[in-house]
């Protein structure tokens, strides 16, 4: 009896069709889902497909015919090669890799530590500090820029790739994930470290620092994109070709490339490429952020 009651044999027939229909309902629901994410897809990854499209499209192909073909009929890699004759792209490339690491290395290094020391020490105006953090959130970049400038001027630092680093060592935002994910972790495992007479950097590099590599690694993401794609500040900070950032040194050299889009696109992925391989060996990382402060054992 008890089989047949899970069956729905012992359930009228008003019930058994509210209980279809609920049934039905998450299907439908997760079909709606399935074409959401469906669009989305189609607009954040459809432009990138299209730029990898034409980058492999010769010249024997009409990149503006219609109906668009999003498959090269002639695949070839000749585009990335006319890129790096035309433009030292991968001068370019070293110099947005040097800034990028050293960005990754300094806000890892120094959010991390201003992370822990704002949500496990103790020390007077800790809570003023974090609101300071707070409200330089609110600052548009934009607004300090000219500041930013002169003080790279007075220290001598401007036109030299230290000055495209030195304003975004440590970003506010880097500060807060650090901040939360440290906060995140049970007072009990330090308390238990200061009782065998670990100091606090001791606690810090071998306790809390361990429990936090998912944040690490989204800090270190998304310290490496803001570097790799920043434009506007090595714009206002450099002027000597040989020390351009990638983004940089593709957009003054666009007028070589107006002529053909094909090259344009080929540049494009090229600026691209780092970051995908990026996000790839780290993904595993960034997606567990979410379950930092989970006592490991």
């Amino acid at each position: 009896m008890r089989s047949r009651a899970k069956r729905g044999f012992g359930m009228s027939r008003s019930d058994r069709e509210e209980r279809h229909g609920e049934r039905r309902l998450p299907r439908r629901q997760l079909a709606l889902r399935y074409v959401l994410l469906l669009a989305v897809l189609a607009l954040t990854v459809g432009p990138f497909l299209w730029q990898l499209s034409t980058s492999l499209k010769g010249p024997g192909e009409d990149i503006y015919r219609y109906p668009p073909s999003l498959v090269p009929h002639h695949p070839t890699l000749a585009n990335y090669a006319g890129v790096a004759r035309i433009v030292p792209v991968w001068d370019f490339a070293l110099n947005s890799l040097k800034v990028a690491t050293a960005n990754v290395l300094t806000n890892c290094a120094g959010a991390a530590s201003a992370g822990y020391a704002l949500a496990r020490l103790r020390f007077a105006g800790r809570r003023s500090a974090l609101v300071v953090f707070l409200m330089a959130m609110l600052v548009p970049v934009e607004s300090i820029m000219i500041a930013q400038f002169l003080t790279m001027r007075e220290l001598r630092l401007n036109d030299t790739l230290l000055g495209v680093v030195l304003p975004g060592c440590i970003g506010a935002m880097n500060v807060l994930l650090m901040r939360n994910a440290f906060a995140a972790l049970p007072y009990e495992i330090e308390e238990a470290a200061f009782v065998d007479g670990a100091n606090a950097w001791q606690r810090f590099v071998r306790i809390a620092l361990p429990s936090v590599r998912g944040t690490l690694a989204v800090v270190a993401i998304f310290a490496f994109m803001g570097a790799w794609d920043d434009f506007l500040w090595p714009l206002i900070v450099l002027s000597d070709q040989s020390k351009f950032t990638l983004t940089i040194g593709l957009n003054f050299l666009h007028g070589t490339f107006a002529d053909d889009q094909r090259l344009v696109a080929a540049g494009t992925v090229i600026a691209v490429l780092p970051l995908i391989v990026l996000f790839a060996c780290l993904q595993r990382y960034f997606f567990r952020g979410v379950g930092e402060g989970a006592v490991k054992g």
